[in-house]
């Protein structure tokens, strides 16, 4: 174990997957089980991978429960040579005591409740990830280094860290995306995050596609939030209160609604609540957005391992 500074030994790290969107038909034509590398490989073993790499101790996966023992055969088993692997469940019907989901709601509550869910299995500093995005090696060196250091948290105010990828580096080539733009003041934190659909890739870098067919060019530069969270363990008290506060102005009739991390997260920073470090990275974000993305995934995973960035994953 490494140090951050001289006579500070650095603290554990866990990584959190959110994987609870894998399906009932577990392995057909389910996106985040692709085998996408040139050795069969998914897109969620270069990413524990990097994360081994980067130091990180643990890594919890979230998935549901009817899925555990498809999910430990499948993917566990080989992670668990290499990593100390937990699991925890996200269910619809998993809230605080005094609320109960509504019988026609299909889904879960969203990326908050899947957090709050592994609050029995995460002891410390953590990051958060999606199953289906590759994210590159630097962000998960740049987060751990961020979460093994003390942060001073005696103002009251919690200490955030996020993933901040260059726009160009995140858009399709075969259609438009939503993407978090970022605002970022002088000292690389956060101010805020503009939700923006329809970014589509152009001559000039990037551009949104109005409605009337019109671009209006973004700066390819700009730095957008790809949901690559850094949190403190005091963060899921946070999690905890907010949750029953969403279900208690949830409008019976709505069944849609989902409680987001980046919707709490910029809540807080609306309130002087958080501080969020905008840890900027050059890596290229890829998934399969569409299902015409899925060859220039594997070209790119192809190229990286010809390049010697990946020898053995997994």
């Amino acid at each position: 174990m490494g140090t951050a500074e001289w006579g500070s030994v650095m603290k554990k790290t866990t990584l959190v997957v959110m994987a609870a969107g894998i399906g009932s038909r577990f392995g057909k034509g389910i996106k985040q089980l692709e085998p996408l590398g040139p050795g069969g490989q998914i897109i969620m073993d270069y990413s524990v991978h990097d994360a081994i790499e980067a130091g990180f101790d643990d890594v919890v996966f979230i998935i549901r429960r009817d899925l555990e023992k498809d999910f430990r055969e499948i993917i566990g088993s080989r992670m668990e040579k290499k990593i100390h692997v937990k699991y925890a469940f996200q269910e619809r019907d998993d809230l605080p005591e005094g609320f109960s989901c509504p019988k026609d709601r299909t889904k879960p509550w969203g990326t908050g409740q899947a957090v709050l869910a592994a609050a029995d299995v995460i002891d410390a500093p953590f990051a958060v990830i999606n199953a289906d995005d590759y994210y590159g090696k630097e962000p998960f060196r740049l987060l751990h280094d961020y979460l093994a250091e003390d942060h001073d948290d005696s103002d009251g105010v919690e200490k955030i860290c996020m993933a901040g990828f260059r726009l160009g580096n995140t858009l399709s080539d075969n259609g438009g995306v939503t993407r978090g733009l970022c605002n970022v003041d002088a000292r690389g934190r956060l101010v805020g995050i503009d939700e923006t659909k329809n970014i589509v890739r152009t001559a000039d870098g990037a551009a949104v596609r109005n409605e009337d067919g019109s671009e209006t060019p973004l700066d390819p530069g700009r730095l957008v939030s790809m949901n690559m969270w850094g949190l403190q363990p005091d963060f899921i008290d946070i999690l905890r209160d907010g949750f029953r506060d969403f279900l208690e102005k949830l409008p019976e009739e709505d069944l849609k609604s989902e409680y987001l991390l980046p919707v709490i997260i910029d809540r807080l920073l609306k309130e002087n609540r958080a501080e969020v470090s905008v840890l900027e990275t050059a890596e290229s974000w890829f998934g399969v957005t569409y299902q015409e993305d899925k060859d220039a995934v594997k070209a790119s995973f192809r190229r990286l391992t010809e390049q010697g960035v990946y020898k053995a994953v997994f």
